[in-house]
């Protein structure tokens, strides 16, 4: 694995209720962000970082310049946590950052909507499903 891990959406959120200095980093673009929701931290005192990891143009080249701008410098042990729509661009992300020096950089499996069931919906699974804060995404967060 070339990150520090994968986490539940329960796990992903024991960690950002239990230490201070962990950070959630939504990585969906800005239209998932406007029409699903966004996860809600607030119940924590804390903010998600919202940074595409693909833009509409394609991928995001200013990614880590962005991600740099949040607060957590690389090399550091905070854990920077990362989610997209079903853990799967999220294990990009958390490659990347660990590569340029992030070293507690984790994927949420299941990601804020999770799996799609047979016909192709999501309802299976996911931070939005398993009971977890969300709510709606306002534009310049």
């Amino acid at each position: 694995m070339t990150y520090a891990g994968d986490l539940t959406p329960q796990e992903a959120w024991d960690i950002l209720e239990s230490n201070p200095e962990a950070v959630l980093v939504d990585i969906r673009t800005e239209g998932e962000w406007q029409q699903i929701g966004v996860p809600d931290l607030t119940p924590l005192g804390k903010d998600v970082h919202f940074i595409e990891w693909v833009t509409a143009f394609g991928p995001n080249v200013h990614f880590l310049s962005q991600l740099a701008k949040i607060g957590v410098q690389p090399g550091s042990e905070t854990p920077v946590i990362f989610l997209c729509r079903s853990g799967n661009r999220s294990i990009g992300a958390a490659t990347a950052a660990t590569e340029e020096g992030y070293l507690k950089s984790y994927n949420v499996l299941e990601g804020f909507e999770g799996d799609a069931d047979i016909y192709g919906q999501r309802t299976i699974n996911g931070w939005r499903l398993r009971g977890l804060p969300a709510t709606s995404y306002a534009a310049g967060e």
